[in-house]
């Protein structure tokens, strides 16, 4: 027993990364479909459940990374690198619960354009986040490396086309909305959604930074 505790451990580091992109993804599209169905009480009511759901299993693989962390003697890559990506892909789930508990808080009645386009945009980072995420296994090939990089130039370029979306959704919510409340609830649902894209574009980076220094 003390010799096997003794031995060197790699841990499945990869494996829950994967598991963790999944649930991202699970949650943005939960919120999609939350968002597409806003209408609808009931089903808001659903979606929003499955948000709270996919960003609680994404919760538990990120403490079982930060444990695992502490147990395992070798880590695939560097344990900074692990803590960091992790974490920020956590983010990325948390700012999607955060997006849906706004929406129900702030007791907004009706999907703007805006949201939508946001919301679109959102899911195809997490999406792409997850291609990324994927292929961390593999990036001693060559292809896969470079393919990993592509896909993170990728969240990069959605990131800028959310930004664009962002800065037209608030030039027209402070010159078409005449109600002050409704410009404070839009605001702080377009920021939320807009920072889902920037955390997806820190989680690119800190997969560049490992593809770059382990490929």
């Amino acid at each position: 027993m003390l010799f096997a505790k003794l031995l060197p451990r790699e841990g499945n580091f990869f494996e829950m990364f994967n598991q963790h992109a999944d649930r991202i993804v699970e949650a943005a599209r939960a919120f999609s479909l939350l968002v597409a169905n806003y209408s609808d009480p009931a089903l808001r009511q659903k979606y929003n459940q499955e948000v709270d759901k996919a960003e609680g299993a994404a919760d538990r693989v990120t403490h079982e990374v930060n444990k695992a962390i502490h147990k395992t003697f070798i880590t695939p890559i560097d344990r900074e690198q692990i803590h960091t990506l992790i974490n920020t892909m956590d983010d990325i789930a948390d700012l999607i619960q955060d997006s849906a508990e706004t929406m129900a808080l702030y007791d907004v009645h009706h999907m703007t354009e805006e949201i939508v386009r946001l919301t679109d945009v959102s899911v195809k980072c997490c999406e792409r986040v997850r291609d990324a995420v994927n292929m961390l296994a593999k990036i001693a090939d060559p292809a896969t490396a470079e393919a990993a990089l592509k896909t993170c130039e990728e969240i990069d370029q959605l990131e800028s086309d959310a930004d664009r979306i962002m800065r037209s959704a608030m030039s027209r919510l402070f010159r078409d909305e005449p109600d002050v409340r409704e410009v404070i609830k839009l605001k702080a649902i377009y920021e939320l959604l807009e920072t889902i894209t920037d955390k997806c574009e820190d989680v690119a980076n800190v997969i560049e930074g490992i593809v770059l220094e382990n490929s």
